[in-house]
């Protein structure tokens, strides 16, 4: 891979004036931002949700909750690419709901709770993957579901254990320099195309289409077929999640305005195609109603040979793997940006001195992310999708009307197209799965609470830094 120009962005304040000084550099092209994107998208979740989502929907209809779901991400997508291209820097989400609720003012109190989420989010998305990486490890290894600690709710086994390892390997395999990091991408990335390429020739080559048939009840359209569906469409939006993966390495894109929107869109395009067709692939050989977790692994296993079926259970951890290795990469930049901005603890604004990458929120996020690797993968996902959705994507689906108002003369150098109608829908798709869910109200709550000690903090530490609102009322006095 040619080696791609340096330029400098984001410096270190306390190295301002010094040519030597740490700092980010763009060196992410189209092509890298790409990989990169996918490479989140498609972690262990297609893979190990598959069974979750027929189980919400009853069947076949499945599909279903595949198709809203890009509907939501097609919609969301256009909202991060107007975002990101007028705001191409590092932090992304933190970045946009700054300056879309004032620098100064609210945006210092909401751009602080979604790092305060962050802090847990962002380690559970992490889990998530390390846990799928792990269940994959015992199909090769039933000796792995052995429990360890019987002490721990519900019991600790050789696979959390595994799930923790794994997300300090990748710790470490990011502590690089960009180029290095983007090497392996490459390498990770050839991987996951793989496990793709093997599912869908496995299914499609042996395909039984009477499989795919939907009976006439399974559209009933009654309360308990949207609960499913919005059950089934919570899973479908977690697995889509990683389109905007570009945007939190902002302040490293080359060409962001032109970059960061196609990188988005491609992205999306590409996995949604992806998503349904190996859907098809799994659900047209295995029968609906005798779905495990390790689905995906079977079909491939019954289609091809038991040694197909260990082949593509390796490239599934390979994918599960490369997918925390591209999330964790993006999401260490979110901390640095806050610190860097004042709303954060300064430690996360230390970069590598020789590396140039966040080596603290680094470290600290694959931390967290460790302990969540001891809960089950369920919990992870609902929690993990209800607590972005509440304290993340809802602002920032106001907040691009909100600018378009009160900022029209901003440099946009992609204006999403039917504006403003994606990210209407995207809020009605993102209410639908908060609302529509049984038991939905105890994430919801989870949601709440991780506000309203977000918001305590930030107002204590206000009052005593005299930061919003306190320097607003006694400007009015």
């Amino acid at each position: 891979m040619a080696e791609e120009p340096t330029i400098k962005a984001t410096p270190d304040p306390a190295g301002a004036g010094r040519n030597d000084a740490p700092h980010l550099e763009r060196r992410i092209g189209l092509a890298n931002a790409v990989t990169l994107n996918m490479m989140y998208m498609i972690g262990v979740g297609p893979f190990i949700t598959l069974p979750l989502i027929v189980a919400a929907m009853g069947g076949t209809q499945a599909l279903l909750g595949w198709l809203v779901g890009a509907g939501i991400a097609c919609c969301d997508g256009l909202v991060w690419a107007e975002l990101g291209a007028a705001m191409p820097e590092a932090g992304g989400s933190y970045a946009f709901l700054r300056e879309i609720y004032g620098r100064e003012g609210a945006g210092r109190w909401v751009s602080f709770l979604f790092i305060f989420q962050l802090g847990f989010s962002a380690p559970l998305s992490m889990a998530s993957g390390c846990i799928g990486f792990a269940d994959f490890a015992s199909f090769l290894f039933p000796q792995l579901q052995a429990p360890v600690l019987a002490a721990w709710p519900g019991g600790v086994h050789w696979t959390s254990l595994l799930a923790a390892g794994t997300c300090a390997l990748i710790v470490g395999m990011l502590y690089q320099d960009m180029r290095a990091i983007l090497r392996m991408a490459w390498v990770l990335w050839a991987g996951v195309m793989a496990a793709m390429a093997m599912v869908l020739f496995a299914g499609l080559t042996h395909l039984h289409p009477a499989l795919l048939r939907i009976p006439p009840i399974a559209f009933g359209f009654t309360p308990g077929f949207f609960a499913g569906l919005g059950s089934a469409t919570l899973i479908a939006t977690y697995d889509y999640w990683g389109y905007y993966n570009v945007c939190f390495l902002g302040g490293e894109i080359r060409e962001p305005g032109r970059t960061i929107p196609r990188a988005v869109l491609i992205s999306i395009a590409a996995v949604a195609v992806l998503y349904i067709a190996m859907n098809i692939s799994v659900l047209g050989v295995i029968p609906a109603h005798g779905m495990r977790s390790t689905a995906v692994a079977d079909m491939v296993a019954e289609t091809l040979g038991p040694k197909a079926g260990v082949a593509i259970a390796g490239l599934i951890m390979w994918t599960a793997f490369s997918s925390v290795f591209a999330l964790l990469m993006g999401y260490s930049r979110v901390p640095y940006a806050a610190a860097l901005d004042g709303n954060f603890f300064r430690v996360f604004a230390h970069l590598h001195p020789k590396r140039n990458f966040p080596d603290v929120a680094l470290v600290a996020m694959g931390g967290v992310a460790m302990v969540f690797c001891f809960f089950k993968l369920a919990q992870v996902i609902a929690a993990l999708v209800v607590i972005r959705i509440v304290l993340q994507y809802l602002l920032q689906q106001v907040g691009v009307i909100v600018l378009r108002v009160r900022r029209p003369e901003m440099v946009r150098p992609f204006r999403m197209w039917l504006y403003p109608l994606p990210p209407l829908l995207a809020l009605a798709g993102f209410l639908f799965i908060l609302v529509s869910r049984p038991q939905a109200q105890h994430e919801c709550w989870l949601a709440l609470l991780l506000a309203a000690v977000g918001s305590a903090l930030y107002f204590a530490r206000a009052r005593v830094r005299r930061e919003w609102p306190w320097r607003l009322n006694e400007q009015g006095r």
